[in-house]
């Protein structure tokens, strides 16, 4: 707690944060307790994005009242895996929030965050693939980082990557989705000096095993600079792309 907080006042000395707004996330620290959910209100200050509301398993009620602290606290708003039902309730306490249907992705922003240096590709083997792509790129569209997108381009057809190299080579971070063996991973990975996060689908045939034959593909990777994030997971990808992205 004392390190967070000293991390608050050098921020405000260095004049990133103003002393009221810092007064302000000082008031909730460390956290908001509503019953049924502790928000994390210094979630920013220790990861430099506030905590996201994963919808799933979640009433649209107990969300509306994590979004409200969340709101008020950061400006900031992302709600992952949820419905256009749960959007409208949002619209009435935030009517600036947006919903992209295709990600399940409720956001909002306060403020634009400034654009970062570097771009993050996405990768998909196939369409089937896009849903959990578009998770992704919303995810980091809203951390504020520049995405560009290469669909399709399954190793059943490895003619279509290879002609990309520049492509491949122009972005600071690659993201390649993929279901049914999850090969497109390791083969993106031995192409490029870039860092690559993988992200199995559960996409595929019984075999596939909704996911897992791709996960462990992509985690026995022979090509060094992969790293694999869970099942499905295009939030988590897309989090950490912008973490190490500049």
């Amino acid at each position: 707690m004392t390190h967070e907080i000293k991390r608050l006042l050098e921020r405000v000395a260095r004049g990133a944060v103003s002393a009221d707004k810092a007064l302000e996330n000082l008031k909730d620290l460390p956290y908001k307790d509503l019953g049924f959910a502790k928000v994390d209100c210094h979630r920013r200050l220790r990861r430099g994005f506030p905590e996201v509301i994963f919808g799933e398993g979640k009433t649209p009620q107990q969300i509306l009242q994590i979004a409200k602290k969340i709101i008020s606290h950061d400006g900031t708003l992302l709600i992952t895996r949820t419905d256009k039902k749960v959007f409208l309730k949002v619209k009435k306490i935030c009517p600036k929030a947006r919903f992209d249907e295709k990600a399940r992705i409720i956001y909002f922003t306060k403020k634009e965050p400034p654009l970062k240096k570097g771009s993050v590709l996405i990768i998909t083997a196939g369409t089937s693939d896009l849903p959990v792509a578009e998770e992704a790129r919303v995810t980091l569209e809203v951390m504020g980082n520049r995405v560009s997108t290469l669909h399709d381009v399954g190793v059943a057809g490895v003619h279509r990557i290879l002609d990309k190299r520049s492509v491949l080579e122009s972005a600071n971070v690659i993201i390649v989705i993929a279901g049914m063996e999850g090969a497109l991973a390791s083969v993106v990975s031995g192409l490029v000096s870039r860092p690559v996060i993988a992200v199995p689908t559960s996409v595929g045939y019984g075999a596939s095993f909704s996911g897992l034959a791709p996960l462990l593909t992509m985690m026995n990777s022979c090509s060094p600079g992969v790293v694999v994030v869970n099942i499905d997971n295009g939030f988590g990808a897309g989090y950490f792309a912008s973490m190490i992205n500049e």
